[in-house]
């Protein structure tokens, strides 16, 4: 589909988009002639619960530079750029999972301000003044009356600062602060010559990242530097320049391997000064990912927010290499420098990443990278064995290059999985199955508890294998998070279910067998009398007075009712707990309609699960515990209730554009943005697409025509074509589906299917089918 066709309908969205973001006076400091389907994303959605990496504007896809204006700097949630703060304090290059760091602020000089501004520099600033598009971020300083301007490549920040006439124009480097989720201590920087700078700073440790990584960056301008003032008192650096032009030009590369590399990645990345330029491949880059999947039909604003969504899936999760693949080790006793491996030409095999936890992952970035962006998902998993290599452990959610046990379990097995099931990565196989049965048996990361740096007891692991439950209380003590024992039984299962699928896959069937038993082992949390999952004390005694709607009581974010769902892999055998596929469809449909009251979400924000108005919704799509819920009712024979849920909840909780809500403050990089996008294209898979044939459950799209570009890489299709017939609000059931003009009646399609592409037709009505 040409792109013409995309705006026939968004036209009018992205002219609102940028009468909303920018005044007539900013519109001028760069050419934004020709839309690009990047501007049909509206990086505002959810700004007034941001986190400090979920804001992203002047950056590439999980580029290691995220360079955004700071309007508030302390604390990793509501940190970094909020919507509702209207003072910048700062516009800093790192915003990652656990780490920060590099803020700079153009400012000019006056007697007045002079003795102040090492620590007073903070301007106030107003959304009309702004501009804001993947890849460039322009916002008016009032205080100064500077207009910046950001753009960058993967690993350089690139700032144009247009001052006053005449004015005294400085850089202050507020290198030893806080940001977000750390403090930035020891910074250093000095003049190299008239044009250059270089420095370091230090990322102190934290609960989550116990090891501090030290952040090398070179400075390049393209007007002389005339001096540089530091202050003892803030540790804080003033970069002077003369009073000639106007405007001032400044790269910044950065590294977490040396001031060299720093150095190397502006060469290699960033070699010139052309600065419109760097915007116009940015965006470019951005469109092209976006428009792996085209659309047609819905709303303006369901375009843009499927854009915006796609957008956030595709932004998380930060390299940590260089351009050369010099990249930080630190999974050892002492930190090294690490060297990826390199291709015959020199380059980097692949990129090493920061990454928050893969929890939820298998029901998120598994299924839409797997489909649409298998290189990326290739190279993650290059990634994940890369730490396995160094440090002797796959992690879940490493930061500053080791793991810092977030969340629980070993949530990269079904990721892992999934790619080898999807024919994604094919070598090393062996190897790689060694790597991930090490995190399910003792020793391994199934043993540790969230955060759980120096002991292994909080994972509960012993009695998961001893009894076939992990208690709650676990009687040892807290050694870490998420301690949540019936959570992490389930969690344990579904990971061992797919550990299992890869075991019967090399043909390991003794393995096999040990780990589809251990699969088994959700049923030992189900309370038969009530219904619900249940938590056990050590002595196997049910947990008295228990309320299955009491936030985690027993389970990790979320309630009973919400987490006695999480058995992807075995839900046919769920049902048969409960009495039966109608009994458990009865149970789930009841949950629904409670849940249709908030919204299926517990607030609109992450903090608002643990107020007691919110916590007790039966299903909550603002987490992840339960945001399969909805596609539960398809692998119960019920799937016309998949689509009117599904669509349900697309409808009043992920459609619109708003900074107020968006993902109710938990997007989790790239986590329910995916979501979103699955739940829009109507394709999902269940159990993460870890099975033999990574089936994808069909549902009720929210579009006309989708068009997904398929990977000649990886794929022998060239598109996968969904088209749905008289679709629209009201008819959201499927009446007839056909896949290369044949019948599809289990609502299903396998991967392999799917990717020797074809068209798949929807026949979509206002009344349920029912299977027979």
């Amino acid at each position: 589909m040409k792109l013409n066709k995309i705006y026939k309908i968004g036209r009018i969205g992205i002219g609102l988009t940028l009468v909303f973001l920018v005044s007539c006076n900013a519109q001028k400091t760069i050419s934004l002639k020709k839309k690009q389907l990047s501007d049909m994303v509206y990086p505002l959605l959810d700004t007034e619960n941001s986190r400090w990496f979920y804001f992203s504007s002047a950056s590439r896809p999980f580029g290691m530079v995220n360079l955004n204006p700071d309007t508030e700097i302390k604390g990793d949630w509501g940190g970094g750029y909020k919507y509702t703060t209207d003072t910048v304090k700062g516009f800093s290059h790192v915003h990652e999972w656990q780490m920060s760091g590099v803020s700079v602020m153009p400012v000019t000089i006056t007697a007045g301000n002079k003795p102040t501004i090492f620590k007073d520099f903070y301007s106030k600033f107003s959304h009309q003044n702004e501009i804001i598009t993947p890849g460039y971020h322009s916002i008016k300083l009032e205080r100064y009356q500077i207009t910046a301007e950001l753009t960058s490549t993967q690993r350089v920040g690139f700032h144009k600062y247009t001052f006053p006439i005449k004015a005294q124009k400085a850089v202050l480097f507020n290198l030893n602060t806080i940001l977000g989720p750390c403090e930035n201590a020891n910074g250093k920087l000095e003049k190299n010559n008239d044009y250059e700078l270089s420095g370091s700073l230090v990322l102190s440790t934290n609960f989550r990242r116990p090891k501090p990584l030290t952040v090398f960056f070179k400075i390049k301008t393209n007007e002389p530097i005339t001096s540089i003032e530091r202050d003892n008192l803030t540790g804080n650096y003033l970069v002077n320049f003369n009073k000639t032009k106007e405007q001032i030009l400044m790269k910044v590369g950065i590294s977490y391997t040396s001031i060299e590399n720093a150095g190397n990645n502006i060469e290699t990345e960033l070699p010139h000064w052309d600065f419109n330029k760097t915007v116009d491949d940015s965006r470019k880059v951005w469109s092209d990912l976006l428009g792996r999947i085209k659309i047609e039909g819905g709303t303006q604003t369901d375009q843009r927010r499927f854009y915006t969504d796609l957008w956030h899936a595709l932004q998380g999760r930060k390299i940590i290499s260089d351009a050369n693949g010099a990249y930080p080790d630190n999974t050892g006793e002492k930190f090294r420098l690490g060297q990826l491996p390199l291709n015959a030409d020199g380059k980097p095999k692949f990129n090493h990443y920061n990454s928050d936890a893969f929890w939820g992952a298998q029901w998120t970035i598994n299924n839409l990278w797997g489909l649409v962006y298998p290189e990326i998902m290739e190279e993650f998993v290059y990634s994940l064995m890369q730490y396995y290599k160094d440090g002797g452990m796959i992690p879940r959610g490493p930061s500053g290059g080791n793991d810092t046990y977030v969340m629980t379990g070993a949530s990269a097995t079904p990721f892992i999985v999934s790619a080898i099931q999807k024919g994604i990565v094919k070598e090393d196989l062996e190897e790689i199955y060694i790597a991930l049965k090490k995190n399910h048996m003792p020793g391994g990361i199934m043993e540790k508890a969230g955060y759980e740096h120096n002991t292994n007891i909080g994972g509960g692991l012993k009695y998961y294998l001893e009894k076939g439950y992990v208690p709650y209380p676990l009687p040892e003590g807290n050694f870490g998070s998420h301690e949540d024992g019936t959570s992490q039984t389930l969690e344990y299962a579904y990971q061992d279910w797919t550990l299992a699928q890869l075991a019967k896959k090399l043909n390991h069937e003794e393995d096999y067998n040990y780990f589809i038993k251990r699969a088994k082992n959700y049923q030992n949390v189900f309370d038969a009398k009530i219904g619900w999952m249940r938590p056990k004390n050590v002595e196997g005694k049910w947990r008295e007075n228990y309320d299955p709607y009491q936030y985690e009581n027993g389970f990790i974010e979320s309630n009973g009712a919400q987490s006695t769902w999480f058995v992807p892999h075995d839900i046919e055998g769920l049902a048969v707990l409960m009495g039966g596929k109608e009994k458990a469809v009865e149970k789930l449909n009841a949950q629904f309609e409670t849940a249709k009251k908030q919204k299926y979400t517990s607030g609109t924000s992450h903090d608002a699960e643990l107020h007691p108005e919110f916590s007790r919704i039966p299903v909550n799509f603002g987490n992840q515990p339960s945001i399969q819920t909805s596609n539960i009712f398809a692998v119960l024979g019920r799937p016309d209730l998949a689509q009117y849920w599904t669509r349900n909840v697309v409808k009043e909780t992920f459609s619109g554009l708003s900074p107020a809500t968006g993902y109710n403050g938990d997007e989790d990089q790239g986590l329910m943005g995916s979501l979103n996008v699955l739940l829009k294209l109507g394709l999902f898979q269940m159990n993460g697409g870890t099975d033999q044939d990574a089936v994808y459950q069909i549902g009720s799209p929210i579009f006309n025509k989708i068009t997904i570009d398929l990977n000649p890489k990886y794929y022998s299709g060239k598109t996968f074509t969904i088209k749905a017939n008289n679709n629209n609000a009201e008819n959201v059931y499927i009446k007839d589906i056909k896949f290369n003009q044949k019948a599809v009646p289990k609502f299903s399609l396998s991967h392999q299917e799917i990717t020797n592409g074809g068209e798949m037709i929807l026949e979509m009505s206002n009344q349920p089918k029912l299977e027979k």
